[in-house]
């Protein structure tokens, strides 16, 4: 009782210094096979107080489970550090961490709440409580949360459905601006620049394409989410992505494509159906009509798989959550905003029949055609980095955008033509302006020849490292040459990968954690891919800013997870899925660990283990504001310390 009274004294004597919460609690949660997951518990202690240990004698720090029966406990509560020994009492100071081992016989959310007391040199605080709530689902990470019950109570009465919409409405109009989606915006207007027998027809034309593009997304997704939420996996879905994104087959499909397009906008040939065909559309023309624009729509939503793979990895992760209806609703929000400046765009040809028709059709068709030679390039490239063949690195790339944009501003001058093409007199004020930007363009081109990084292309152009000759930056005074970087990797990388940037890093987990066991510092994880182009948007625009590329050169070990390289594997690094079915490339391997491990499908994404593994901060994805990055940066620093 004269302890009990000591202290209570002490807390009223200090109430009026206490912080709101003397420790700062977070609760993580780690797959360590067999159903069997240890929950860790980890508290930063507040400056110039100190909690005590869960032996302590005097004032142990306590965590209590509600009962569950999915959830056994396994044995007790144990510390991952030792306690400081002050007087007698077991303490911590600056963090506290404890673990306990849970087994899981089914997905189930584990909830309680901590108790702990702590003081400073001269008094203590009153008792304070922590209530947890983190779902173990076998099979699957858990993620890193920091809510309380009462806010995870909310979340799960659908308050945050509304959010989930609003974010997936805003990715369905950004998506219009990615390389891989922006670039059918010209070939939408060639198609519908054949017009409509009556506005109300070219409406009505327009609308069916983006229903179609609406339903293309939805109903096959919704489909997947079915199946996969029957059967009890993503793994398949996830190969599935995967394959259409990176692997050499739709990607030559899809630069075959291109090429086909901008031979028939240069005049070789026009593209017609069979004469059979066209009888028959002639009977039926509105079944042909709906089926022509069916096809393109179907043409635009497998070209920009791989830039709207993130969200679409994102709401099938959901999906394995125990959240059936959520993707769908997400995924609907996604494709009608994806959907509608096409549907937008698919209207304006209508409106061009009200103008004087000429020759400026035929110079249209040619500076599409120009344009699809240049950007059917980046899906030859994507099987070209996925397969490590070595055909079209980043000088020879350039290369022929250089060409390809140099004869573009010389036809616009008059100075080259085609067959249909009327010469050129004289050039109004509208095509003099085309050309000063066709040739600016051009000229910001040529450095990239001698390693500029060129970060508004990022998206399109293939990674710098495969660039044989670079000059790197002087702006940042320690920039590692090529040659250090190799001879770093030299010894770790046996796939033939390198960092961005002249980074140094591992390419496995297992290599990354051993060297931080050595250097302490933590492992920033790059979920990355050879087809992301947000990857590469992120590297040039995100990483190469002194203060991150600073961060990452010297406060951490980087390994980088490519989700669709196609290396084959020695038999000893086969993995045998649940379903299984037998994992034996690099790619499929490292997109297995990242949705076991971290729960994630896209790239990129970034996290950040400590030395043993443990996942100190949760998982970002593609974003392009750098002050935020280097705070989830500094925020991993700071967990590891």
């Amino acid at each position: 009782m004269a302890v009990i009274a000591l202290l209570a004294w002490g807390a009223l004597s200090v109430w009026g210094q206490a912080p709101e919460k003397t420790v700062e609690w977070t609760v993580s949660a780690t797959d360590t096979g067999n159903g069997i997951f240890e929950i860790v518990f980890s508290g930063r202690i507040a400056d110039g107080w100190h909690t005590y240990s869960i032996s302590d004698e005097v004032c142990p720090t306590e965590i209590t489970f509600s009962e569950s029966s999915n959830l056994v406990l396994q044995g007790g509560l144990y510390e991952k550090e030792q306690p400081e020994d002050q007087d007698g009492n077991k303490v911590f100071y600056n963090n506290i961490v404890i673990a306990q081992k849970v087994k899981a016989n089914a997905a189930d959310v584990l909830r309680g709440e901590i108790c702990w007391m702590s003081c400073t040199d001269q008094a203590c605080a009153s008792p304070e409580y922590y209530e947890f709530s983190i779902e173990l689902v076998p099979g699957a990470a858990a993620p890193e949360t920091e809510t309380t019950l009462a806010a995870a109570e909310e979340e799960k009465d659908g308050g945050s459905i509304w959010g989930l919409i609003l974010e997936a409405i805003l990715w369905g109009f950004a998506m219009l601006l990615t390389p891989c989606v922006f670039p059918m915006v010209p070939m939408t207007i060639s198609f519908f620049m054949k017009g409509s027998s009556s506005p109300a027809a070219g409406r009505f034309k327009a609308f069916m394409y983006g229903l179609f593009i609406v339903l293309l997304y939805t109903v096959p997704i919704s489909a997947i989410i079915g199946i996969t939420w029957i059967v009890g996996g993503d793994a398949v879905t996830a190969d599935i992505f995967n394959w259409l994104a990176t692997h050499w087959l739709p990607n030559i499909i899809f630069f075959i494509v291109f090429m086909i397009f901008a031979a028939s906008f240069f005049g070789a040939f026009e593209i017609t159906l069979p004469s059979s065909l066209v009888n028959k559309s002639d009977r039926n023309s509105d079944k042909g009509g709906l089926a022509g624009i069916f096809f393109m729509a179907l043409t635009l939503v497998l070209v920009s798989f791989s830039c709207t793979g993130p969200i679409v990895g994102s709401v099938l992760i959901k999906s394995t959550q125990g959240e059936f209806w959520a993707p769908m609703v997400t995924m609907f929000a996604f494709s009608v905003a994806f959907a509608l400046p096409f549907t937008i765009f698919a209207m304006f040809p209508s409106l061009l029949k009200k103008l004087k028709s000429g020759s400026w059709l035929n110079s249209v068709k040619v500076v599409l055609g120009f344009i699809e030679v240049a950007l059917g390039f980046k899906f030859l490239s994507v099987a070209d980095q996925t397969y490590h063949w070595g055909l079209l690195d980043r000088e020879i790339y350039l290369a022929i955008w250089i060409v390809v944009f140099t004869l573009l501003g010389l036809y616009l001058l008059g100075k080259i033509r085609f067959e249909a093409d009327s010469k050129v007199e004289h050039i109004g004020v509208f095509r003099l302006i085309l050309v000063i930007l066709d040739c600016t363009f051009v000229v910001y081109l040529i450095p990239g020849m001698f390693g500029a990084p060129l970060k508004a292309l990022s998206g399109y152009l293939p990674p710098i490292e495969t660039q044989d000759f670079v000059v790197w930056s002087k702006a940042d005074g320690n920039m590692p040459s090529a040659e250090a970087v190799s001879s770093h990797n030299a010894g770790h990388n046996e796939y033939g990968l390198e960092l961005p940037l002249g980074l140094a890093g591992y390419f496995s987990v297992e290599d990354g954690l051993e060297a931080a066991r050595k250097s302490g510092k933590p492992v920033f994880v790059d979920i990355t891919g050879h087809g992301c182009v947000n990857c590469r948007e992120m590297e040039q625009r995100v990483w190469s800013a002194p203060e991150v590329l600073e961060l990452l050169r010297n406060e951490f070990e980087i390994v980088a997870l490519y989700t669709d390289d196609k290396t084959k594997l020695p038999e000893d690094k086969w993995i045998t899925a649940e379903n299984g079915k037998v994992l034996k490339d690099l790619g499929r391997v490292n997109s297995y660990y990242v949705r076991k491990t971290f729960g994630v499908n896209a790239q990129p994404n970034y996290t950040i283990l400590s030395p043993e593994g443990k996942q100190l901060v949760p998982v970002r994805g593609y974003n392009l504001d750098v002050a935020g990055f280097v705070e989830f940066l500094q925020k991993g620093i700071e967990a590891n310390n």
